[in-house]
């Protein structure tokens, strides 16, 4: 009696190996081009207002800002009280620029004429990056 051998039963299985190879591959690939993603997106812009100084005397507002963030922020306009600085009405000193990742800069506003820093009064900083972001912060000149 000869004893016959079934070769189907080895196909079935070779196909579940393929098939989990396959799988295995394809997700080793999404897995490294999501990885690959990640990084573009942490490099975020971060920052804060972290002081005011009033000087009603000189008509100016130490602004002291850090960026805290993984990237350069490119600082494009400044706001005091909904006013635009710098646009025509006041000046900011150094100009407005980049703000290299984990580092600070002071900027001095001089507020124009007909909106002179007066004591005891509120002021709300905003700047703004060339992204669109925005870093305020809240501050009353000394009575």
């Amino acid at each position: 009696m000869k004893i016959r051998r079934s070769r189907k039963a080895l196909s079935p299985v070779i196909a579940s190996i393929i098939l989990i190879a396959v799988t295995v591959a394809v997700s080793i690939a999404v897995a490294a081009w999501m990885g690959a993603l990640t990084f573009s997106f942490m490099a975020t812009e971060q920052g804060q207002v972290t002081n005011l100084q009033f000087n009603p005397v000189a008509n100016t507002i130490l602004v002291t800002f850090n960026n805290t963030g993984t990237s350069a922020i490119t600082l494009s306009s400044l706001w005091v009280n909904n006013v635009q600085i710098g646009a025509g009405v006041g000046t900011v000193a150094p100009a407005l620029g980049s703000v290299a990742a984990n580092t600070g800069t002071q900027l001095t506003v001089t507020m124009p004429a007909a909106t002179p820093v007066t004591s005891g009064y509120s002021y709300t900083v905003m700047l703004e990056s060339a992204k669109g972001n925005k870093f305020s912060s809240t501050g009353s000149a000394p009575s």
